[in-house]
């Protein structure tokens, strides 16, 4: 059992969000109950990992994307207000971590990513950018199904690139918009979760394979190994939850 002050001021000492101009609020976002005995993770405070957390008998749910982003509707309505409802009923704690995760040196998305696709020498490109090289280089199609026993799915491939895959590049979640900086940095492919219409184009035209590889697939690994970092720092239990999204 640890307070949930000491937790969350050990959250904001290791991802430092004041270094960060993001979409949300970085940090607590629901406020339950001062005593933590287990935490429940995942990617997104859905109802479906709000309910499993009640389930289980969780004080903190610690996701990657949580809630008020900028730009949506304010009204605590619909959706919003059963999700909120039932954090507030079963006195759960929301905590969510949005790019600081991402870009955490150990326990972010990206460097976590590199583990689970045996990257070499991970490390940052260009701002939220990553770049590494494969231990032993490979065929696209090949790096293709490379992706998809790793990730437990099938990855989007476009474009043309070198015939042989060594250095990449990558950034999990939406961050197809990255692509041109990948192509300047000269890597053999990138990696994003997501798409948009002119990748395929941008991918084809500037010589570099582009894997789609997942939002939720490529963003599950960080929160879990933030999640097992507090559980040895406080001695807490950790559970981490997958709520499946193909997106």
């Amino acid at each position: 059992m640890a307070a949930r002050s000491d937790i969350l001021k050990t959250l904001e000492n290791w991802l430092t969000p004041e270094n960060f101009q993001d979409y949300c609020p970085n940090g607590l976002q629901v406020e339950g109950r001062d005593r933590v005995h287990r935490i429940i993770t995942g990617v997104t405070a859905s109802q479906a990992l709000i309910d499993e957390a009640v389930e289980v008998g969780a004080d903190m749910i610690l996701v990657h994307h949580g809630y008020f982003w900028k730009g949506e509707p304010q009204p605590v309505t619909g959706m919003k207000k059963t999700r909120i409802k039932t954090l507030l009923t079963h006195d759960i704690s929301l905590v969510a971590y949005h790019l600081p995760l991402d870009d955490h040196p150990d326990y972010g998305n990206n460097r976590q990513l590199a583990e689970v696709l045996g990257i070499a020498n991970p490390r940052p490109l260009s701002g939220l950018l990553w770049e590494g090289e494969l231990a032993e280089a490979m065929s696209p199609d090949r790096f293709a199904g490379h992706l998809a026993e790793r990730l437990s799915r099938q990855p989007l491939h476009v474009g043309a690139g070198p015939d042989t895959i060594r250095r990449v590049a990558w950034c999990t979640g939406a961050a197809q918009g990255f692509l041109p900086v990948a192509v300047e940095a000269g890597v053999d492919a990138y990696i994003s979760g997501e798409a948009s219409e002119p990748t395929t184009h941008t991918a084809r035209e500037c010589g570099i394979h582009y894997f789609g590889a997942g939002h939720h697939a490529t963003e599950r690994y960080g929160v879990q190994a933030l999640g097992g970092a507090l559980a040895r720092e406080f001695g807490v239990e950790h559970r981490f939850i997958d709520c499946d999204n193909p997106v």
